[in-house]
């Protein structure tokens, strides 16, 4: 007999993951470079993964968070928070379990989220 908590872990896990794949896809589709997945949920009580990602100038950090945004949008899932679209330096979208970090290469170099967060574990977004 399988205990309703570990169901619901699973199923959040496996919702987690298609959201992942999804913002990933929809970031690459614009262009989006050194994108890196991070697992937080042994470092953190606020979300379960990090997406981080940079564009080359503000216009591009836009277009991939609006990209992101917009195709979330379409697939039925929406972004609860979004925020630092004005300078386009860093863009932050809240997807609850998933919060996306959209920089600017200048601004995530001064900013370290890797770093600040290092004892989050990589995910191989790739496979």
């Amino acid at each position: 007999m399988v205990k309703k908590s570990s169901v619901t872990t699973k199923q959040t896990q496996r919702t987690a993951k298609k959201t992942i794949q999804s913002i990933v896809e929809l970031a690459l589709s614009k262009k989006a470079e050194d994108l890196v997945v991070l697992d937080i949920r042994k470092v953190a009580n606020f979300c379960d993964y990090f997406i981080i990602c940079s564009g080359n100038s503000d216009r591009q950090v836009k277009a991939i968070a609006d990209g992101i945004r917009e195709g979330l949008g379409e697939q039925g899932s929406f972004v609860a928070r979004a925020q630092g679209y004005r300078d386009g330096k860093w863009a932050i979208l809240d997807i609850g379990d998933v919060v996306v970090h959209v920089f600017e290469k200048e601004s995530r170099e001064f900013y370290g989220l890797e770093h600040l967060w290092q004892g989050g574990k990589k995910i191989d977004w790739q496979n």
